[in-house]
């Protein structure tokens, strides 16, 4: 039987991975910006994607994710 592939890695975890710990806490800052203006977007009804507020608190979890295992080691 053949083995499956495994799933090459995707675009921002190679980015996440190669970024600094410095560019790692200015980007989690800048989601957290984002964040709250997709929120108010969302209560004042004009927002568009009404998963927005979700990707973006998933892609920010990632981003602490990767600067949390730099500051281990």
């Amino acid at each position: 039987m053949a083995k499956k592939a495994e799933k090459p890695a995707t675009a921002p975890e190679i980015k996440l991975k190669d970024m600094t710990a410095d560019e790692l806490k200015n980007k989690a800052a800048e989601l957290a910006g984002k964040i709250a203006l997709a929120r108010l977007e969302k209560a004042a009804g004009k927002a568009k994607n009404m998963r927005l507020v979700f990707n973006l608190r998933r892609e920010r979890a990632k981003v602490l994710t990767v600067l949390n295992i730099k500051k281990m080691s």
